[in-house]
């Protein structure tokens, strides 16, 4: 049994909100698991050139096929992500999209599997875990928990944080703002935040440990797709 942990941040690890609650949350499920970073991995979007219909295989040659054996041979999943622009970043968003490999012919590689969904931005990641909770029900993958925290945005270290007049500092906390190390978001002081990810994590490895029923998951995934389906209609 075996959990695989994404960080889409293209951050440090040490700088990295994101790679630090996926890590906390891998932590806590009591089960083996290995963490992937895409930091400085080379990735691109799907380019829609059908070619891994017949055998569900992407031909796209970047960084993402050496991954491809960790996704397919994973339990569940601990998925990551910066809010850029109130949705997934671009590294994450791309290798997300990638999974439409395994979609062809009736691909069930990944139905019935679990996921615990982690985002972070300067206001909060809610969208960031909504928009991986939607990559992972087109996929049959149930979501067991969504863990958001606030991260410091780059306005904090751009320079020009404490006078720019759109910036995530004066958002946050108003005119005449004076950058601290205090007032800079670190998701390691909110502690909060911090146990919700443990909780998540220990939610994810209790799921597994029972044995949970991949084909149920599947047909309540399916469920639930085909009802946001036909509720956009």
């Amino acid at each position: 049994m075996k959990i695989l942990g994404i960080s889409g941040s293209p951050r440090k690890e040490s700088q990295s909100g994101t790679y630090k609650l996926v890590e906390t949350v891998l932590k806590n499920t009591g089960v083996d698991y290995e963490f992937i970073s895409l930091r400085g991995k080379s990735i691109s979007g799907c380019i829609a050139c059908l070619g891994c219909v017949k055998d569900n295989i992407c031909k796209v040659d970047d960084d993402l096929a050496s991954l491809r054996d960790a996704i397919v041979t994973a339990d569940a999943y601990v998925f990551g992500a910066p809010n850029y622009y109130s949705t997934l970043n671009a590294g994450m968003h791309a290798f997300l999209e990638r999974w439409f490999q395994f979609r062809h012919q009736t691909g069930n590689t990944l139905w019935g599997k679990l996921a615990v969904a982690v985002g972070v931005g300067g206001t909060g990641g809610g969208a960031v875990v909504d928009e991986l909770e939607k990559f992972l029900l087109y996929n049959f993958v149930e979501t067991v928990a969504k863990v958001s925290g606030q991260g410091a945005a780059s306005c904090y270290s751009c320079g020009f944080g404490e006078t720019c007049q759109v910036g995530i500092p004066l958002m946050v906390h108003g005119a005449g703002v004076k950058i601290t190390p205090e007032i800079v978001p670190d998701v390691s002081r909110q502690a909060d935040v911090m146990e919700a990810a443990a909780a998540a994590g220990r939610l994810l490895g209790e799921r597994l440990k029972a044995g949970h029923d991949r084909v149920a998951v599947t047909q309540a995934m399916q469920a639930k797709m085909m009802a946001k389906f036909s509720a956009s209609v």
